[in-house]
């Protein structure tokens, strides 16, 4: 087993989880995500990325570093970019750090998608940025997590759903059906522990740490 963090450009919260999380990974850095290094006393074994919003302070702290260095116009994001090297490296298992917050939500939603396909393709990767993380509902199968009491979560949903079940909540859904759309599955409470189990679809669940509960 070879477990990789990608340094990704977003938000960032160190958390003893995480530090737990990342323990004895290898480290790979997306452009600006290389900032988290610093952060998380990571050493990262190779940066990759076009480079355009690198500050030259920050390029010249990791100049120690190995670098791939791709093209601005290019069809793959610098995120994109790392986790394929990842994976060109050996990896079976990934945590993207920074995959949530900073200024491109639509990086952070292809984060999460990116998490769900490398999951079915038999690469569990988990999103993080300390105060939330988000991994993929595989279908068939019954997921359970150890998330505590009272924490705030959703299901995403990237796809209509079937056989949606949700164990150790504050409302608990039984093999329903979900529409790409509905809010059903939105903001929800762990009560217990967690359990959930997807027949059919695609979704991710997500947890923020940090987010009020509705009690």
């Amino acid at each position: 087993m070879s477990r990789f963090s990608i340094l990704l450009g977003g938000e960032l919260r160190r958390t003893p989880e995480l530090n737990h999380q990342i323990a004895d990974t290898r480290v790979i850095a997306a452009d600006v995500g290389i900032g988290h290094a610093a952060v998380l006393e990571l050493k990262p074994e190779l940066w990759v990325g076009d480079f355009d919003s690198v500050p030259d302070e920050m390029a010249r702290n990791f100049s120690h570093v190995p670098r791939e260095i791709f093209p601005p116009a290019k069809d793959k994001t610098d995120g994109e970019i790392a986790i394929e090297a990842a994976l060109r490296l050996g990896a079976t298992s990934l945590v993207l750090i920074g995959a949530f917050g900073g200024s491109r939500p639509d990086h952070s939603y292809l984060h999460m998608v990116q998490a769900i396909r490398l999951a079915e393709n038999g690469v569990p990767t988990l999103l993080t940025s300390g105060s939330q993380e988000g991994c993929a509902i595989l279908e068939g199968q019954r997921h359970v997590y150890d998330y505590p009491e009272g924490t705030v979560f959703s299901i995403l949903v990237i796809s209509d759903l079937s056989g949606l079940t949700v164990e150790g909540a504050k409302w608990p859904l039984d093999a329903v059906e979900v529409p790409l759309g509905s809010s059903l599955t939105m903001s929800n409470e762990v009560q217990g522990r967690l359990a959930v189990t997807l027949q059919q679809g695609r979704a991710l669940l997500f947890a923020d740490f940090l987010a009020e509960g509705t009690n």
